[in-house]
């Protein structure tokens, strides 16, 4: 495929509350709304970018940094850091955002995301312009976890 994006013009920002229905019994954001919210950015950010609806292959590296309560603003910021012929890989980083604006890391992830016809199969996505060593470090790193992924995959898991 020829056609190439930017990095940008897939990103995504998303800002949700924590309210009560978010809980878990501790009192603390459950994890697996947080993991919904950054299935939902991914997916969007894997749509925008492949134009395509997308399916989620995988989830790698979701690390719960600290955690989040009633009320906190949870800023979820999700970009393409890598392409393959029909996969994407789409980092999503979630931070607290206090009332002054200032934000905490509480998450980062990499999903998978394989872009799919109206049957479900596999269909090329776009390639990646790469324009800031921010984006080149992330792109090579992106090839490394893909060969880990790969390794896993014939490991069984």
């Amino acid at each position: 495929m020829d056609r190439k994006k930017k990095v940008e013009e897939s990103r995504i920002e998303q800002v949700y509350q924590v309210r009560p229905e978010h809980l878990n019994g501790a009192g603390r954001l459950f994890g697996g709304q947080l993991m919904a919210w950054i299935d939902e950015l991914a997916g969007l950010v894997g749509i925008r970018h492949a134009q395509q609806d997308v399916i989620t292959a995988s989830v790698d590296n979701l690390k719960f940094i600290r955690g989040a309560y009633l009320k906190d603003l949870i800023v979820l910021i999700g970009r393409v850091t890598f392409v393959g012929r029909t996969s994407m890989e789409v980092r999503v980083d979630t931070y607290i955002e206090s009332i002054d604006g200032m934000r905490k890391p509480i998450n980062r992830a990499y999903l998978t995301l394989v872009a799919v016809d109206q049957e479900g199969n596999p269909v090329e996505v776009p390639g990646l312009i790469i324009e800031t060593e921010g984006q080149k470090a992330e792109w090579e790193a992106g090839i490394r976890r893909r060969e880990m992924r790969k390794q896993r995959r014939t490991e069984g898991f």
